[in-house]
């Protein structure tokens, strides 16, 4: 069946307070989807995040974002007043997201939300923590053992904090009984309204895509608490970190930092800390998108403390076993991969053999020197053709950076002419793709430059910030979107038939 979607992250959805959340706005959002004849949201992950922003680094895998949280939705529970989420500064600027300023304001705004939430704790709460005690116990007093150290690290914490030792543990937990508890408010009230957006946007017709990053952040509670599965010295340092090797675009490669899997570690057990990973995700989206796919095969170490990624070697990865025994344990999981770089024959075999689509970007196809796999001409119906991904620049702010070969190119394939505006006829191309599936960032449905970029990688400070503009999101768009998926057989009413 042939279908579409749009990519457009939850910090992006307009609100007056700062940054997008799980409330009324994103359902504005889905109903501009299913007016626009959209089956998919793809959305990036959701956990909280750490320094830099980066939705791909969090302190768990499991935890949602407190940021997301609506907080009109807590004035109408009553844990919050209008003229409380009023008194705060948010930011001068409705297009950008001012990390700094909410990292000031939206906990302390979430701690007033807490006083009263401790009054008249819903039944719900105490369930809730039981059913995800698994992962909430450790995120909790992770964080509050943080707030307690300052925001410093857990590999710089005392040594009974940092080795969790049974007696520090239990005084911790004894010593910060409310900080923990607010934590798990917190997850309580993102789970809470997260749930009620996918009901609503499921029921519009509207499926969600989420991302599931391949590794995890070293200051997180899934290392802290689970030190074994990584590839951490007796100190628990990291022994290797991820990365990728110098290529054309970076003479010194790119050194992400995350520790390793110990994938022989993970094979003994089962992969039981991945299974859980998977599951959970498979719980929070319609459909999960696997990053960095092809480190499953083969992965990239460089030796901790090296500056740059120059020194790092290939080394196996756990393959199609990984995979085997998370459907096993889950059934079949609805998957879309990664598998963009340099794919060598084993990564193709196991792309393959996962049956998982992979993904085809349209910016990577114009390189005038060589055929590409990514012009359209080349793809295979199991696919998912993507415009541009949140680490593309958009497609106009594409066509005044590429090498100008590259945009003669594409002008040229998709006979692209400025009247129709160059964004509308890159997006033709990859809905009249025989992709099962085409995603189009929100930005290039606007029409927007460079400024509007998600994220530059291997930068640090100017990411992950834009945020549309309410008047941006019209019925007039939304007709004119869907004119072009019906003619090109992606509406979703239509294939639904």
């Amino acid at each position: 069946m042939r279908t579409s979607g749009i990519l457009m992250h939850i910090s992006s959805l307009p609100s007056k307070y700062g940054i997008g959340t799980l409330g009324w706005e994103a359902k504005r959002f889905v109903n501009f989807l299913a007016e626009a004849g959209q089956t998919y949201w793809q959305i990036l992950p959701i956990c909280p995040t750490s320094y830099g922003d980066s939705p791909y680094q969090s302190f768990s895998s499991f935890a949602g974002n407190p940021y997301f949280i609506d907080l009109e939705l807590l004035c109408a529970d009553g844990l919050l007043t209008r003229q409380e989420c009023e008194s705060y500064n948010w930011g001068e600027n409705e297009t950008e997201v001012d990390f700094g300023i909410l990292y000031q304001n939206r906990y302390a705004l979430l701690k007033q939300a807490y006083r009263r939430f401790t009054e008249h704790r819903p039944k719900a709460f105490a369930a809730f923590c039981e059913k995800e005690k698994d992962w909430l116990e450790d995120y909790a007093v992770f964080m509050a053992l943080k707030d307690a150290n300052g925001g410093d690290a857990w590999f710089t914490w005392k040594r009974e904090l940092k080795f969790r030792e049974a007696a520090a543990m239990e005084a911790a937990q004894e010593a910060y009984k409310d900080e923990i508890e607010f934590y798990k408010m917190l997850q309580y009230l993102f789970f809470k309204q997260w749930r009620n957006l996918k009901a609503y946007a499921n029921k519009k017709g509207i499926s969600i895509i989420g991302d599931v990053p391949i590794y995890v952040a070293g200051d997180s509670a899934d290392v802290w608490a689970n030190p074994g599965q990584f590839y951490l010295d007796e100190e628990r340092n990291p022994i290797e970190v991820a990365g990728c090797p110098p290529d054309a675009f970076s003479e010194d490669g790119q050194l992400w930092g995350n520790p390793l899997f110990r994938w022989d570690v993970m094979k003994a057990d089962g992969y039981c800390w991945w299974t859980k990973r998977i599951q959970a995700m498979a719980k929070l989206y319609d459909v999960v998108r696997i990053d960095h796919f092809r480190g499953f095969d083969s992965y990239y170490a460089i030796p901790a403390g090296d500056s740059t990624a120059k020194n790092g070697t290939w080394k196996e990865g756990p393959g199609m076993d990984l995979f085997e025994a998370i459907e096993k344990k889950l059934g079949k999981v609805n998957i879309i991969i990664e598998d963009l770089g340099f794919l060598t024959p084993s990564v193709l075999k196991l792309v393959k053999d996962s049956g998982f689509p992979g993904m085809k970007v349209l910016q990577f196809a114009f390189d005038t020197r060589e055929e590409s796999d990514y012009l359209p001409h080349n793809y295979a119906s199991h696919s998912v053709v993507y415009t541009g991904t949140h680490d593309n620049d958009t497609i106009m702010g594409w066509m005044n950076t590429a090498p100008k070969d590259s945009v003669k190119y594409a002008k040229k394939y998709f006979n692209l002419n400025r009247l129709e505006g160059y964004h509308w006829g890159m997006m033709r191309g990859a809905w009249a793709s025989v992709s099962d599936l085409a995603i189009v960032p929100m930005q290039d449905i606007l029409g927007l430059d460079s400024r509007a970029r998600m994220n530059t990688p291997s930068t640090l400070g100017c990411n992950w910030k834009w945020r549309i503009k309410p008047k941006q999101i019209t019925r007039q768009l939304a007709q004119k979107v869907r004119k072009y998926v019906k003619m090109y057989g992606r509406d979703r009413e239509e294939t639904a038939e």
